[in-house]
């Protein structure tokens, strides 16, 4: 697994892509599987946004918009296992990442907003 959370996020898409993929070509499949594709997609883009923020605030958005799509994936996934279009075994790891993640991002808001960044000029 990666370590450095720009790759981690972007195999987490790859993940969420592979899913996708995998999916079965039924209509609740697809929806369900185009949201969750959507979500998982953008929680990397939204932490490459983060380290491009001008100030605290900012870094602390774009964070707080990846947390609201990791707790979105969370949900699509959710439903995808109880709607018995994805067995539960196959969704265990990807939602075991999903809250791994959600868990880093909770913990790197609060370390921002207890520790502003330094904005070079």
């Amino acid at each position: 697994m990666p370590s450095d959370l720009k790759e981690r996020t972007t195999a987490f898409a790859l993940r969420i892509i592979r899913l996708y993929s995998a999916l079965p070509n039924t209509s609740v499949a697809q929806v369900l599987g185009k949201q969750v594709l959507r979500s998982g997609t953008s929680v990397g883009a939204h932490y490459r946004e983060a380290h491009r923020a001008r100030s605290t605030a900012e870094f602390v958005s774009k964070l707080n918009g990846g947390l609201q799509e990791l707790e979105e994936t969370a949900y699509w996934l959710e439903l995808l296992d109880k709607a018995d279009i994805v067995d539960t075994s196959r969704l265990k790891s990807l939602a075991q990442e999903t809250q791994e993640l959600t868990a880093i991002f909770v913990t790197l808001i609060k370390n921002a907003k207890n520790k502003p960044l330094k904005v070079l000029s």
